[in-house]
């Protein structure tokens, strides 16, 4: 068949079986990567290696280079490649590390979406789970009818409930004495502070733990999950335990210091967004008109708070209201507005110039703290 014969359905048939060649190929690499989980674990290496990532991603930019295909993209299927090798790993690794075989965890709330995501994490290393939920148990997991029916003798009990009832149910537990680890994975301390305390009181097993991510995080690396201590370094280091095998970083603090950091780190981008998408809504420009306009800034921050407009009014309430310290995120932002405000319709480019200069120092400043962990 000569170039003048071949049709649009031939060339396309053709990029079909190419596709299908390429996705063998990375299924025959998420195989590879098992295997090298596998060694990894016997050698005793890390899970992950960033001189390793960078040689490969390097390599595949030279060669790239030479068969004519933009590095830019070869750098970016790599990077997704190594992700997805990265995830297989880290799954391989909780697997085999099989801390709760023979063991029991009640995750109270399993049934929401984060409370789905340390069902199946448990149940990975082995744990036989129980849930209790109004909305059930996901699959592979024992529903209950209610938590203060059972013997509660399990070996972790795990709260993933709305702020608004865990602190009532945190009080509840310190006057069932339970004898394993307990601990909630609430976005914020302050409302839970009672209850916390309660369980320590007694001198129960008891931390608190915040995943900093959400329900769809396939890979923990590059992820923080943060332990508070309340003086129990059982349950410190048993909830610790449950994240070893995994890539996450780990950060111990106090109760006061977590919610005095969220407040910047949730609080403040949360109402950051809402301001953003809210003065959208509010200026007149229709939805319509604006999408026909485009930047990368722009579009940046769209789909940021694109994001944050579909997430949970009453979790986001409840981060911004319920925090001793949100107040003082709200005030640097309300504070942050009006000195921009002020220099530009004042016309004062030096106070302009400074802001942009003290932040570029403060964010790069930031840059070189994380590429020194890494």
């Amino acid at each position: 068949m000569t170039g003048d014969e071949v049709t649009l359905d031939d060339l396309r048939r053709r990029l079909d079986e190419i596709d299908r060649q390429l996705l063998t190929l990375v299924a025959e690499r998420q195989e590879l990567s098992r295997e090298i989980a596998r060694v990894k674990r016997t050698t005793g290496h890390p899970t992950r290696d960033y001189e390793r990532e960078r040689e490969v991603i390097m390599s595949a930019r030279a060669v790239a280079s030479e068969v004519g295909v933009s590095p830019a993209l070869a750098e970016s299927i790599l990077r997704l490649l190594i992700r997805s090798s990265l995830t297989t790993q880290e799954r391989a690794s909780v697997v085999a590390h099989g801390a709760g075989s023979g063991r029991r965890a009640l995750v109270i709330g399993g049934g929401g979406k984060m409370g789905r995501w340390f069902v199946e994490f448990l149940a990975s290393q082995g744990f036989s789970v129980e849930v209790a939920d109004p909305a059930g148990a996901p699959p592979g997991a024992v529903a209950v009818d209610d938590w203060r029916k059972t013997d509660l003798r399990h070996d972790f009990i795990v709260l993933a409930t709305p702020l608004g009832i865990t602190d009532a149910i945190l009080r509840d537990l310190a006057l069932r004495r339970p004898p394993g680890v307990v601990f909630d994975i609430g976005s914020l301390k302050s409302p839970l502070r009672a209850g916390l305390m309660a369980l320590k009181s007694h001198g129960l097993k008891v931390t608190s733990v915040h995943p900093m991510f959400g329900p769809d995080t396939e890979l923990l690396s590059g992820r923080h999950v943060i332990f508070i201590d309340l003086g129990s370094d059982e349950a410190l280091e048993r909830a610790r335990e449950l994240f070893a095998p995994t890539m996450a970083e780990q950060v111990v603090m106090s109760l006061d210091e977590h919610d005095r950091l969220i407040a910047y780190v949730l609080g403040l981008s949360h109402a950051l967004n809402i301001a953003f998408f809210t003065a959208l809504a509010e200026s007149g420009e229709a939805a319509p008109r604006l999408a026909r306009m485009s930047s990368t800034t722009f579009d940046a921050q769209l789909d940021v708070a694109s994001k944050v407009a579909q997430e949970s009014p009453d979790l986001y309430f409840e981060i911004q209201s319920l925090n001793d310290y949100g107040a003082e995120s709200l005030e640097a932002l309300a504070k942050a507005v009006e000195r921009i405000r002020t220099a530009v319709l004042s016309r004062d480019y030096e106070s302009f110039v400074a802001l942009m200069q003290r932040g570029r120092d403060y964010l790069e400043d930031r840059r070189i703290v994380v590429e020194r962990r890494a």
